[in-house]
């Protein structure tokens, strides 16, 4: 009966602050509002779309996993940004030096405000590829490319900025 009690109150008690989700995100109860600004791209090569994707899905990411209210400016928490790299390498160079493989790495800077916990406030650049053989058509598949490597950096902004184990 103790343990029963005893869970009970640690649900309680965690429900009630507000600050933790299951998808561990770990918000202060004072937070209501976040703000995504327009990612700009500065990278050497741009990609026309990726702002735009960038941005939005950094929205709905937060839209879907916190209880958190997109608005235009000044919200509880800030994310600018910036897309510093849209870059496709040759990997996996063969004997006839031709690429078994190419990279498609993509960069973005994040700037992150949270204006009730400043300790929490950060200027980072995250950075994920996907390996594609070189034999593919890189036009017939770099929306689905864009879209892995984009869903990976937003997850690694969302656990940066609320995940705070």
């Amino acid at each position: 009966m103790k343990n029963l009690i005893s869970t009970f109150l640690f649900i309680s008690f965690t429900i009630s602050c507000g600050i933790y989700s299951f998808n561990g995100a770990s918000i202060s109860k004072e937070t209501k509002t976040i703000t995504v600004k327009y990612f700009s791209n500065s990278a050497s090569t741009i990609q026309p779309i990726l702002s735009q994707l960038m941005t939005e899905k950094l929205k709905d990411y937060f839209t879907q996993q916190t209880n958190l209210s997109i608005i235009e400016d000044d919200g509880d928490l800030i994310f600018e940004g910036d897309i510093t790299k849209y870059e496709i390498k040759p990997m996996a160079i063969q004997s006839n030096e031709i690429a078994g493989q190419n990279r498609l790495t993509i960069s973005v800077k994040v700037d992150f405000k949270n204006n009730y916990e400043d300790e929490f406030n950060f200027s980072h650049t995250f950075s994920r590829y996907k390996d594609y053989e070189s034999d593919q058509n890189f036009s017939e598949i770099e929306e689905v490319l864009m879209n892995e490597i984009t869903n990976e950096i937003i997850e690694d902004i969302f656990n940066k900025s609320v995940v705070n184990w």
